[in-house]
């Protein structure tokens, strides 16, 4: 089942994602941990995690297996 959330650190197939937290796209072009949003901030940005747009997110090392996705 893929998850339509991952958070920061997230080991990701190449695709575009969202902030879910403020909406700020981010498109990497190859398989990368997902970075912070570049507009976090502690206040507003509370799930700490990126939307799934394209791509198949999680990869399947992902280094939080265990953490349901939010």
């Amino acid at each position: 089942m893929q998850k339509d959330h991952v958070p920061y650190g997230s080991d990701v197939s190449a695709g575009t994602y969202e902030c879910a937290d403020c909406g700020r796209e981010y498109t990497n072009q190859s398989k990368t941990s997902l970075p912070p949003c570049p507009d976090f901030k502690p206040d507003t940005h509370t799930l700490n995690g990126w939307k799934i747009l394209t791509g198949q997110g999680d990869a399947v090392e992902d280094p939080y297996p265990n953490e349901p996705s939010k």
